[in-house]
């Protein structure tokens, strides 16, 4: 008689599964008051900037975004988004655009904050950018929804939870293009700035920075973008905007709804990264 094994009986399971619900699942919600904390500036800044973009009058923001667009792009481009903002208003969707744009600029406005000082590090420790590479290639490499999980566990749901999952996912192009930017100055620069008795600081700041300021801003323009698209995946932990919008009505299979709120933030990615990117090319 043959004795015939199923696969079953002789794989090897490991219950890692099981370990992180049983460990980390636990010492994460623990943490929760302590990343709470933490998250406070975020929120500061992401309701005064949802509170000022939603009290500035429809016309007034109307001219603002008129003036960038010209003085960018020109006249062709300004008409072009007089149309589309005016879109985004008759269908009533003016208040949600408006906290998605409060939502973006918070997430930059942190990238910037942690991302250039970062990649100023990277560009002057060989050491310390290889320590950080990895940790760049994973967060660029994970799916978008699976920055949710832990974000969910630390801060619970909201705006600002969404926020912190936009800054991680963002993060690594300005990290990554600050340092390219600085270490391509060339070392003349540098030695001439030596000669003149400026310190490292000046060197960088007076040097470095404004050398590397083109890459920088198309580290920030991609930083931009992302933060755009991550926003509406957001909406899935409770943030709302137009990414909320879309959720809902997808949820609801309410395909007009859906299809107004993602015309409206093509428009709105439009129109921020033609300006972004033209500020990079001057």
């Amino acid at each position: 008689m043959s004795l015939k094994l199923s696969p079953s009986d002789y794989e090897i399971y490991i219950p890692i599964a099981e370990w992180i619900e049983k460990n980390v699942k636990e010492w994460l919600f623990t943490q929760r008051p302590l990343f709470k904390k933490l998250s406070a500036p975020i929120e500061t800044v992401l309701n005064s900037l949802d509170s000022l973009f939603n009290l500035i009058p429809f016309p007034i923001a109307i001219l603002i975004f008129i003036y960038f667009a010209y003085k960018t792009n020109g006249l062709k481009f300004a008409c072009l988004s007089i149309v589309g903002l005016v879109f985004i208003d008759l269908v009533d969707l003016w208040s949600e655009s408006m906290t998605t744009l409060a939502m973006i600029f918070t997430a930059v406005i942190f990238c910037i904050i942690i991302g250039i000082p970062l990649g100023i590090l990277s560009s002057r420790s060989k050491t310390f950018e290889v320590i950080l590479r990895p940790v760049l290639d994973i967060m660029q490499t994970i799916p978008s929804f699976v920055y949710l999980i832990p974000v969910v566990m630390l801060f619970g749901i909201g705006l600002t939870p969404g926020v912190v999952a936009t800054i991680i996912f963002a993060l690594p192009p300005i990290i990554r293009l600050t340092n390219l930017g600085i270490r391509q100055v060339g070392k003349g620069f540098k030695e001439a700035g030596s000669s003149l008795g400026l310190t490292k600081i000046l060197i960088l700041v007076k040097i470095e920075i404004p050398l590397a300021l083109k890459t920088i801003m198309a580290g920030i323009n991609q930083t931009l973008m992302l933060a755009l698209s991550m926003v509406v995946i957001a909406a899935l932990i409770g943030a709302g905007g137009l990414g909320l919008t879309v959720y809902v009505a997808l949820g609801r299979l309410d395909i007009g709804s859906a299809v107004i709120g993602g015309t409206a933030i093509v428009i709105l990615a439009i129109i921020l990264d033609r300006i972004t990117q033209k500020i990079i090319k001057t």
